[in-house]
């Protein structure tokens, strides 16, 4: 069986401060366009910063890259990148 071409994989990764509001922040931005993340996973690094990894099943890349932004503008936060998963 092939993977449909037409639904896209993506991740989105987050490096925040250690503050848990980050998570908060990060899963609002999916949950006011009603969108269900395939997998969240979120841990602390050496680097005393909070890593959070979200999947995302169907969504397009520009609006990813919209929610990234938006994302970004939260004091908290220090990057949120997204990537494509295969």
């Amino acid at each position: 069986m092939y993977p449909d071409e037409s639904v896209s994989l993506l991740q989105l990764r987050v490096v925040a401060d250690a503050d848990l509001s980050a998570i908060s922040a990060v899963i609002q931005r999916f949950q006011n366009l009603t969108v269900l993340p395939r997998r969240i996973s979120a841990e602390f690094g050496i680097d005393d910063r909070l890593h959070i990894e979200v999947d995302i099943c169907g969504m397009r890349e520009e609006q990813l890259s919209l929610i990234a932004n938006k994302i970004e503008q939260s004091p908290s936060i220090h990057n949120a990148r997204w990537y494509p998963l295969f």
